[in-house]
Parts: structure tokens; C-alpha cells; sequence
């Protein structure tokens, strides 16, 4: 299995496979509801955190709308702490940057903590091309990489496997990669973390370049902070001699005591937590004290195209806790391999398609791969309304329409496969503005309504195959209200009562 995205097929069809792997929705629904029960005991343990999650939407926002203003500030604050910032306006500058700063060190491997800026552009394949072999150092991210897989989860980017199954990878493939597995490894947790530990070491501890994301930048000092729960990261970010951090333009914030916020809600809303164990931050370089050379690569790569939509831009707001993925109901069934993308769960599901496009058949059928439930808005410390946002993404798939395209203004063409949906939009709007057609139309579908079909036939048919039609009522509300002169006067077909009340629903 290769180890990014390209060429999955769309949601509809990876999620109709997904749902038939027995073992893969166990694995999630037992690692789901576990995360969900914890992470809702810690929350509840501070009486404040709705306060708190305003206060982070509202940093959010905030630096969203002065972006420009912040990212200035943070490259003058990390030059001046002796770093160096480029700029990478899409995947392919970002990673030809990253290339050429591993190869001007001369070293031919590198080590990294979990970054899933560095998932989207595909790094890892990127360097690969370049003769450059990248070690994931996070334990999922190990698994994954280790069992030429791809992540399912945004923090434990393994969840679709069991033990026995890392059991396994471990012993048949680690070999090949370094420090083999120790023989008969078993598969309690304290035997596989061991196996991971010694496997790593050898690594971290040659390794010459480190390459990074962070949770956060602080734009006021230029300081990077990454949280994190195993020290892989530390160890990353402290040992080698270069560092090269790969992060999201959106990631910012303004000051430490904006950062205050996101200290208390990430770690509760992602592992549960009251805090992680590791929170590192790092500044620039310092003699004697860490790498002596410190690259930061800024990321564009369609956020400011997602910027620019008013509706679709508080997904940028997401500090990938990972809170949406665990009570979404479709996530649990069909796991992350279906979003087709590094983003998976609800919040990926409207992150993807502004990043990437409506374009591709996978990426206009993400806004569809949800109930519209609301759980993942209900959980999020940062209030996105990801239900807002996915009918709205709904429409833009639909309907088309002008969007921002690589900074340009564009005009986007409906996706194929909706012209049912189409029709049936057009026809609605065209009787609600007629209201003789309207009314001539419910009196036909009430005199008819014992003929209606309970299932939908043609393009229809899949909509209605896990609905039923609700039941026509034999009097439009119209009807009734002229009929009663508003409920005071007449009787209801239905109940046979008299007055008000007693009206057809």
C-alpha cells in the first residue's frame, strides 16, 4: 500500500468496503468510545472550559483576520532569534525546499516527529525520490510507516489495528529498517512499546537532521511549541545538529498568553488529559543548548484560498485534537482510510475539499460523508460548525460557483453526479416563486398521496434506500389556515376536532 492518497476512490465506494472489515470496526468502535468516555470526564472536570472554548475561537479568528500582520511579525521574531524562514506557497515548493536543505547538509536520513503538515505534501515520498530515508519516530506513525500503511486517525494515526496485528508487523518488518525485533515478542503493550523503544534509539541517536511540525507558533517570540505524549518528539527536536520544522500557516498565534488557552483545551479534548506529558518550545538556536541550525517552512498549500471563503474559513481554527474524529457516527463505521486524505472524520471532511478542491471525485464526495448529526460541533474546543460548513461545501459541489483558486478569483463548474439534485433544487425554486403552481401542486400530491410509492424509483433510489418518504398530509397547511381563517373556525380532516389545535400537520 502506498503511503499517501492519491488515486483512493471516492468516500462512497472506500467507506462500502470499510463497513464489511469486521476487525476494522471493532478496533475503531472499541478505541472510539474508549478515547470519547475519557475525554468527556476530563472536560467536565473544569467548570470553565465553555469560556475556555470561546476564548480559543475567538484567538482564532482573531489572527485569522490579521494573518498577514502576525506571519510578518513571526519571521522577524524567528530571524531575530537566529532561524531562517521560507515560504512555500504549495506541496511541491515544500518539499523541494526540505530536499535541498537535508542534501546541503550532507546526510542521506533524516528523523521526524508526527507531522501531518508533512503527511499532506507527501514528504516523506518526496525525500524518498531524493535519495533521502525519513524515519517516523511516533509510535503510530512508526506502525504505519513500518506496515507500509497509511494514518486513519489524526492522533492515533494506527487505530485500525490491534495488537496482534502490530505484533506482527513488528516482528516481520523491522528488521528490514533497522534494530530487528526481539525474538518472541509478544503483543502486550510493554513488550511492543520496548520492541518501538530500542528500534528508535539507534536512531535518534545518529541522526543529524530532525524535521518537525508544531502545535503552535508564537508570533510574538518565534516560538515553536509541539505536544506530545511519548518523547519521541523531544528527542527529535533536541538532538540533531539541524532542525527543519514544516508547518501550516494557520498554526499561529499571537502572544504566550494566547497560547495559555490551547494549553488547557488541546490536551483534554485530544488525549484526555489534564496535560501532556511533553510540551516542548523552541526559539530560534542557542549555543551549546540543541540544533545549531533551525529552518522553519511556512505552508500555504490552499489555506489561503480557505481564507478567503467566509463560510468555509473557521476549519482553519482546528488545532487537531482529534475530538470530532471519536463521536462521529460515519467515522466509527467506516474508519479514515475512506476520507482519502492525511484529514480524516468530520473535520476532514471540510478541510480536504478546501484545500484540495471540489474537483476530484473524492474530494466532492467528502462533504457528503456525514449524518449532519451535530456531535462533532457539540465536542469542539474551538466551536467549529463543521455542519455548517458541510452544507455549504454541499451547495459549492452542486451548484458551482466563484471561488478562490490559487489566490485568484474563479468560477467552478457543478461536479458531475448531481444532476438529480439539480433538477430537483431548480424545480423547488421555481414553484416557491409561483405560488398558484405551488398551491396547485399540494392539492395534487394530497389528492394522490395513497398512491405515492414508499421508496424513490431512479435517481432517487439511493436516497430513499435508507429513508421513508414522510406521509403526505390530506390538507397543505395553506389549505387549512384559509379553510380555518387561521385555527379559529374550522375542523381538522385528520383528528375531526374543532378549533384550534386541531389543525393537518
Amino acid at each position: 500500500m502506498s503511503g499517501t492518497f492519491v488515486g483512493m476512490p471516492a468516500f462512497p465506494k472506500a467507506a462500502h468496503e470499510a463497513v464489511h472489515d469486521d476487525t476494522l470496526r471493532g478496533n475503531l468502535r472499541h478505541a472510539t468510545h474508549t478515547i470519547r468516555d475519557k475525554r468527556a470526564r476530563a472536560v467536565d472536570e473544569l467548570a470553565d472550559f465553555a469560556l475556555l472554548r470561546e476564548a480559543g475561537k475567538q484567538i482564532k479568528d482573531h489572527t485569522l483576520r490579521h494573518l498577514d500582520r502576525y506571519l510578518v511579525q513571526l519571521e522577524e521574531s524567528v530571524t531575530a532569534a537566529g532561524g531562517t524562514v521560507h515560504w512555500a506557497a504549495d506541496a511541491d515548493e515544500a518539499n523541494r525546499i526540505v530536499a535541498d536543505l537535508v542534501k546541503a547538509t550532507g546526510q542521506s536520513e533524516v528523523v521526524k516527529v508526527k507531522s501531518m503538515a508533512t503527511q499532506e505534501i507527501g514528504l516523506n515520498e518526496a525525500l524518498e525520490a531524493e535519495g533521502i530515508a525519513a524515519y517516523e519516530t511516533d509510535l503510530a506513525e512508526l506502525i504505519v510507516q513500518l506496515g507500509h500503511d497509511r494514518p486513519s486517525h489524526i492522533l492515533v494515526p494506527a487505530i485500525h489495528r490491534n495488537r496482534g496485528e502490530i505484533r506482527d508487523i513488528f516482528a516481520r518488518e523491522m528488521g528490514s529498517w533497522g534494530r530487528p525485533a526481539p525474538d518472541g515478542l509478544a503483543d502486550s503493550p510493554a513488550e511492543l512499546a520496548e520492541a518501538a523503544r530500542l528500534h528508535l534509539r539507534e536512531k535518534f541517536l545518529r541522526a543529524k537532521v530532525g524535521i518537525s511540525g508544531a502545535n503552535f507558533m508564537v508570533a510574538e517570540t518565534g516560538t515553536l511549541v509541539v505536544l506530545e505524549s511519548e518523547g519521541n518528539g523531544r528527542m527529535c527536536l533536541t538532538l540533531p545538529e539541524t532542525l527543519i520544522s514544516v508547518v501550516g500557516i494557520e498554526k499561529i498565534v499571537p502572544t504566550w498568553r494566547d497560547l495559555e488557552v490551547f494549553l488547557q483545551t488541546l490536551p483534554r479534548s485530544s488525549t484526555a488529559e489534564r496535560m501532556n506529558p511533553y510540551t516542548t518550545t523552541w526559539t530560534g538556536t542557542t549555543d551549546g543548548d540543541g540544533p545549531t541550525t533551525f529552518h522553519l517552512v511556512l505552508l500555504d498549500n490552499g489555506r489561503t484560498d480557505t481564507l478567503a471563503d467566509t463560510v468555509g474559513r473557521q476549519a482553519l481554527r482546528c488545532i487537531r485534537c482529534s475530538a470530532c474524529l471519536n463521536v462521529c457516527p460515519v467515522y466509527e463505521r467506516a474508519g479514515g482510510h475512506a476520507y482519502g486524505s492525511v484529514y480524516p472524520g468530520p473535520i476532514g471532511a471540510i478541510l480536504s475539499p478546501q484545500l484540495r478542491g471540489t474537483a476530484s471525485e473524492i474530494d466532492a464526495s467528502l462533504p457528503y460523508a456525514s449524518s449532519l448529526c451535530g456531535a462533532c460541533y457539540d465536542v469542539c474546543p474551538v466551536a467549529i460548525d463543521i455542519p455548517e460548513v458541510l452544507v455549504h461545501l454541499r451547495e459549492r459541489v452542486v451548484q458551482g460557483g466563484e471561488v478562490t483558486s490559487g489566490g485568484a478569483k474563479v468560477r467552478l463548474k457543478p461536479a458531475k453526479g448531481h444532476a438529480a439534485e439539480r433538477a430537483a433544487m431548480r424545480a423547488a425554486g421555481w414553484a416557491f416563486a409561483r405560488p398558484a403552481a405551488l398551491r396547485a401542486g399540494q392539492r395534487f400530491a394530497s389528492r394522490t398521496r395513497r398512491l405515492h410509492p414508499r421508496k424513490l424509483p431512479g435517481p432517487g433510489k439511493a436516497w430513499s434506500a435508507s429513508r421513508e418518504l414522510p406521509k403526505v398530509p390530506a390538507e397543505s397547511f395553506r389549505d387549512w389556515w384559509q379553510r380555518t381563517n387561521g385555527g379559529t373556525t374550522g375542523k381538522s380532516p385528520n383528528s375531526g376536532t374543532s378549533g384550534k389545535g386541531g389543525a393537518a400537520k
